[in-house]
């Protein structure tokens, strides 16, 4: 199984760690991508901090991440997965799993990014704040950017069993599975069970959950019909049509109440 994340706005601190290494992230495929991207954004952070703003699309208020996109180069690393902070990690929590689960977020796990492409959860990076709707000066808009370059790595990377699919529109953009893969993808959308409408928070705070779940149960479905039954014996209620034809992903509805 493998779970595509999206990434949080907000981020914790780089911290004292040591500085990134690019050849050291996940998907080597995209370390030439990556640099590209990371060059570009800090010298745009080093030049003009009004056109970095806008650039960004940053408000007043967070202006101090020009400064801190500009220190990428030195600034300390720390695993993705305690760099990315928000609702749908709060939830998920993978700093309070067991062992055994979090060696499987560990191989399971892949935040997309507008600056990475896509890493590890375990893979040391700085806080930055660059998202997939940018479009930089020179490279232009960066999930156009990322096309090519993960079309090349993800099949791989995408094994030979499910792909769970959380990412937000932006960021599922940079890759659409094709073909056999898309045959074993699933997206999840989550509904307020009352107005069958998505709400943000419960949208976030129940894919966290799902996919504590999973790690925490050691189940990785081989598909979606059997990440359908995995779900609904975890307590979820999913509601789920198949799609008509091969290669086609499959989209599932989970129904909550409200979060607890």
């Amino acid at each position: 199984m493998l779970v595509l994340l999206p990434p949080s706005e907000g981020k914790a601190s780089s911290g004292r760690g040591a500085p990134l290494k690019l050849e050291s992230l996940s998907l080597p495929g995209l370390t030439e991508a990556r640099s590209a991207v990371l060059a570009e954004l800090v010298e745009l952070c080093a030049g003009d901090e009004e056109k970095a703003r806008e650039v960004l699309g940053l408000s007043e208020g967070l202006r101090g991440e020009i400064g801190k996109n500009a220190e990428l180069l030195g600034a300390g690393a720390r695993p993705a997965g305690e760099i990315y902070t928000g609702v749908l990690y709060d939830s998920l929590g993978l700093a309070s799993l067991d062992a055994a689960a979090k060696r499987r977020a560990g191989r399971q796990l892949l935040v997309f990014s507008g600056l990475w492409g896509a890493v590890g959860v375990g893979d040391k990076i700085p806080s930055y704040r660059c998202s997939m709707g940018v479009k930089l000066p020179g490279l232009g808009a960066l999930g156009a950017h990322w096309r090519g370059p993960m079309a090349d790595v993800m099949p791989e990377a995408a094994g030979t069993g499910l792909v769970l699919d959380l990412r937000s529109s932006a960021y599922a953009a940079a890759w659409k599975p094709k073909g056999e893969v898309a045959g074993r993808t699933a997206s999840v959308r989550v509904l307020h069970a009352p107005t069958r409408k998505v709400v943000s928070h419960f949208n976030k705070a129940t894919k966290g959950r799902i996919v504590r779940s999973l790690l925490s149960a050691g189940i990785a479905p081989a598909g979606p019909a059997e990440l359908v039954e995995a779900l609904r014996d975890l307590g979820y209620v999913v509601e789920v049509e198949p799609p008509k034809g091969a290669g086609k992903a499959w989209t599932l509805d989970v129904l909550v109440d409200e979060i607890h």
